[in-house]
């Protein structure tokens, strides 16, 4: 697999049958393996893995505002989604993929414009066919708490690796 970049294209299934979750997270965060358009998008990046628990870092710009001018709904909605679900990809095995079936997020207060905050995802559960786990919205500097959300996902198991 080639070193990835801002303009690297998605891992192949390949590349995603031959490994862990954990082995897919702890290559995305070390960047041997692409991370997901979407954050550079909205303006996040991994901060860490652990088996379990990932955490991403991000400060939303004004890009990400609604029309009233303050974070939308979605940039919140969509940090808690990448944490929580990639909580669970530390979780699936080899030869195995998930896929988000629902998630919730809870809006507690508004993260300002151009503030950094660390997006936590930890997991509750890992089956064999569901992971559920929780996250937070935290502001780096402050520790505050701007929302919270829980997920449940997918495991579907893709081949015999």
């Amino acid at each position: 697999m080639k070193l990835a970049d801002e303009f690297s294209d998605l891992p192949s299934m390949a590349d995603v049958m031959s490994m862990s979750g954990l082995e897919f997270m702890q290559g995305m965060l070390a960047g041997t393996v692409p991370g997901p358009p979407i954050a550079r998008t909205l303006g996040y990046v991994l901060h860490s893995v652990e088996p379990g628990r990932v955490v991403f870092r991000g400060t939303p710009e004004f890009k990400a505002t609604n029309p009233m001018g303050t974070v939308h709904g979605g940039w919140y909605g969509t940090l808690l989604d990448s944490a929580m679900a990639c909580a669970v990809m530390t979780t699936v095995p080899k030869g195995s993929v998930y896929t988000t079936l629902e998630y919730k997020i809870n809006i507690t207060r508004a993260i300002p414009l151009g503030m950094a905050i660390e997006c936590t995802g930890e997991i509750d559960h890992a089956g064999r066919s569901t992971g559920v786990a929780h996250g937070t919205i935290r502001g780096v500097d402050d520790g505050k708490l701007y929302a919270t959300g829980s997920t449940t996902c997918i495991i579907m198991k893709m081949s015999d690796h």
